[in-house]
């Protein structure tokens, strides 16, 4: 069983950067492929970024294609999502996600991940 906790949200303006990490519990960590998903205010939940368990393999929603990059550092449990020149319309609750696999691949849908964070909030003003 993996518990995941993110950290890293916060109120910025349009045009900055954030850095949201994913810290995971438990030992097997390089056993899972990783993702993020966002929830906007009346919106349903959408994929954001994955990585394999290397992180040698990742894929992003094409809304944040060139601005976010996800990476992972096995070593420290974490996942992490680099977030450049954010827009008002990337405000959302953020989540990671994990899932055990047996091999490298990228996950990209929600109902694939059996284990989820809390959420962390980015608020992105204009």
């Amino acid at each position: 069983q993996v518990h995941l906790v993110e950290s890293g949200g916060g109120l910025v303006q349009a045009g900055g950067s954030l850095r949201l990490s994913c810290a995971a519990s438990g030992r097997t960590f390089s056993s899972y492929a990783m993702g993020w998903f966002r929830q906007a205010p009346g919106k349903g939940r959408e994929g954001v970024a994955a990585i394999s368990w290397s992180g040698l393999m990742t894929d992003y929603a094409d809304s944040v294609k060139g601005r976010f990059t996800i990476s992972r550092d096995n070593a420290k449990n974490t996942v992490y999502l680099e977030m450049n020149s954010l827009k008002p319309e990337d405000t959302a609750v953020y989540y990671c996600a994990a899932q055990r696999v047996p091999f490298q691949v990228v996950i990209k849908t929600q109902d694939e991940y059996e284990y989820w964070g809390q959420g962390t909030q980015v608020t992105v003003s204009s």
